[in-house]
């Protein structure tokens, strides 16, 4: 064996292929494997180009695809050492059953995904043979085919991007190379907390996804717009609860600890204020017209994972006896969008049940 690890990046959308695009620039040994023909004809062709808003954020990295017609090739090279499943949550499944023949005896799977997968991913490989990986405020977009820009800034010291786990907690040998390799990439550190960090992640994509994909706004149009950004507030609430009721230790979500969105989702005056504010200083650092995934999702007139967010959330609490209703209101006013039943607009969000913050 190398002294590098053979990695697989399955799913080259704007996160796959933004890491993919370090990975090799690095000098890892790196095949990204996806279902878009033009996206993977254009990384073979010239490379992966990747831009943010620092000057050592852009540039352009040499790389190889795969398209998931061609996956079976890679039994006549090298195992898989890791692979790293990226694509949408509603396609973890196949794309774990699809890479798992190709493992080395000690390869294992990697989830860097939004939602929560480790348990889909196990089902497939085994437990012993999932980690996980969350990656908080990386805003990146797949502009074109093999071409993704991020558009906020770099963590750095203020905020860590990449935080990778074991399922069981434990700091190992595989976990410690992961962040080693992230960390050219942006702030990356351990966590001894997968589970509470996945599920703090998902607060953070609860409140932001969905109110972007339903009413078309981009990330700061979202947090400018009192209504939208009250309705953040509630769902962070919610999510929020859902969790610690769980049993979850949450981390801190968006720069506040989770009694402060608790408190502010209740109507409590300065809590509310406080986070108000920070949702409008986030404006800041974001790039205008910066949508997340979901909202990009709509615009690109594709399935979103509002199922496998706020869905999620509403069935869990379902399950502990608990109500999640503005999670459960923007699951059908996004899928009204989705299906194409309604334009995305303010007036999709304009009933949403805000209790004692609404505008």
């Amino acid at each position: 064996m190398t002294d590098k690890p053979r990695i697989a990046i399955v799913g080259a959308g704007a996160v796959g292929a933004y890491i993919g695009g370090y990975l090799s620039r690095d000098g890892n040994d790196v095949t990204l494997i996806d279902g878009w023909p033009a996206n993977v004809d254009a990384i073979n062709a010239n490379g992966l180009t990747l831009s943010g808003l620092t000057e050592p954020e852009c540039f352009n990295a040499p790389a190889k695809a795969l398209h998931i017609a061609e996956v079976q090739s890679l039994v006549r090279s090298r195992p898989i050492d890791i692979a790293i499943v990226s694509v949408k949550s509603y396609d973890t499944a196949w794309a774990t059953a699809m890479i798992k023949d190709y493992l080395a005896p000690t390869g294992f799977v990697l989830s860097l995904q939004n939602c929560i997968n480790e348990e889909t991913i196990a089902g497939i490989v085994g437990w012993g043979r999932v980690a996980g990986c969350i990656a908080a405020k990386i805003a990146v977009e797949m502009t074109s085919p093999a071409t993704v820009r991020r558009g906020v800034a770099l963590g750095g010291n203020k905020h860590t991007v990449f935080r990778v786990g074991e399922p069981h907690g434990r700091i190992t040998p595989r976990v410690q190379q992961l962040v080693t390799m992230l960390s050219s990439i942006d702030s990356a550190r351990s966590t001894e907390n997968l589970w509470g960090e996945r599920w703090s992640k998902l607060c953070a994509n609860a409140m932001g996804n969905g109110v972007s994909a339903s009413t078309g706004f981009s990330s700061n149009e979202v947090a400018r717009e009192p209504l939208t950004r009250r309705l953040q507030i509630k769902l962070a609430g919610e999510a929020i609860a859902v969790g610690q009721a769980l049993g979850y230790a949450l981390e801190e979500i968006n720069k506040h600890p989770a009694e402060d969105w608790i408190a502010a989702a209740s109507g409590d005056a300065k809590a509310l204020a406080a986070v108000e504010a920070s949702r409008l200083a986030q404006t800041k650092t974001t790039a205008e017209g910066s949508r997340p995934s979901m909202g990009q999702d709509i615009q690109k007139g594709r399935r979103t994972e509002i199922e496998q967010i706020n869905g999620f959330i509403v069935e869990k609490a379902a399950e502990i006896g608990l109500e999640a209703p503005a999670n459960a209101f923007l699951v059908e006013a996004v899928k009204q969008v989705e299906r194409g039943l309604a334009d995305p607009s303010l007036d999709r969000v304009r009933d949403a049940p805000l209790g004692a913050i609404a505008v």
